[in-house]
């Protein structure tokens, strides 16, 4: 082969694999439940072709910041189409602990009202021309893990429920039947979610006959998927590198089981 051909051979496949990579593209979409207006942010892989299942991103306690985008980012290009919902109405967004607890306790106020939220964010994921409406997953960090639990608890038809350092008490009992598979991911020097409230969830889902796994990650606390969790000035919350990546990495694997897609990329 002379060398100019190998310089072209070089060239063209520099250029197939440039065309193989995740091209990721993002959307904020308005929209509604009832009379409230609320923003999400659709992402997605435009370089993959073909419809893909999507996966629902519920918010901490903060609102719907730029952790939660970053979340959605994560999953498209693991290949799904994530829409990073908003629970508590546009621009209502804080990192204020105060206001953050008055939002999560207006938005758990009334079951009904959490429920048309979540299912409002379901119907615009499900429109992307991009997903497959049939495969739909949830996933939930703090204030989100409990939505999305609540979610199952509630008989959505979901494939999979996801949640990082989630809140796990309700006051929605699960019901036998549940649908989709549960992961709950906690740290064990989490002082919000405690041994007593995992053996509690955990006799739950066993009275309900759901197919749960907990895996807990030594020495991180709460919070330990956000990289400003240092910052809020909350104690026991704290980012931890190492969990946040084991995580979303055992997140993938469940993705991988239940949409047969093979998990992490």
């Amino acid at each position: 082969m002379t060398r100019f051909s190998s310089m072209f051979v070089a060239f063209a496949l520099l250029t197939l694999t440039s065309t193989a990579r995740a091209e990721i593209k993002t959307k904020e979409i308005e929209y509604r439940q009832g009379t409230t207006p609320l923003r999400g942010l659709l992402a997605w892989d435009s370089a993959q072709s073909g419809k893909r299942p999507g996966v629902v991103v519920v918010h901490e306690w903060w609102g719907h910041n730029q952790h939660a985008r970053t979340q959605a980012v994560r999953l498209a290009k693991a290949g799904y189409v994530a829409f990073a919902l908003d629970m508590y109405g546009k621009d209502k967004v804080t990192t204020h602990p105060k206001d953050a607890q008055k939002f999560a306790d207006e938005a758990l106020s009334d079951p009904q009202i959490e429920r048309a939220r979540f299912d409002a964010a379901v119907a615009q994921l499900k429109q992307a021309p991009q997903v497959d409406p049939g495969r739909i997953a949830a996933i939930g960090y703090c204030f989100g893990g409990h939505v999305v639990l609540d979610m199952a608890r509630l008989g959505e038809d979901l494939a999979a429920v996801a949640t990082f350092h989630g809140s796990l008490g309700s006051k929605i009992h699960a019901q036998k039947g549940i649908k989709p598979r549960i992961l709950v991911m906690a740290g064990n020097a989490d002082p919000m979610v405690g041994a007593d409230a995992i053996a509690t969830f955990k006799k739950e889902m066993t009275d309900a006959g759901a197919r749960f796994e907990v895996i807990m990650y030594p020495g991180a606390k709460h919070a330990f998927t956000n990289p400003d969790a240092d910052k809020s000035g909350v104690p026991g919350l704290s980012y931890n590198a190492e969990a946040d990546k084991e995580s979303f990495a055992a997140l993938l694997k469940l993705l991988g089981e239940v949409f047969g897609t093979g998990g992490a990329r």
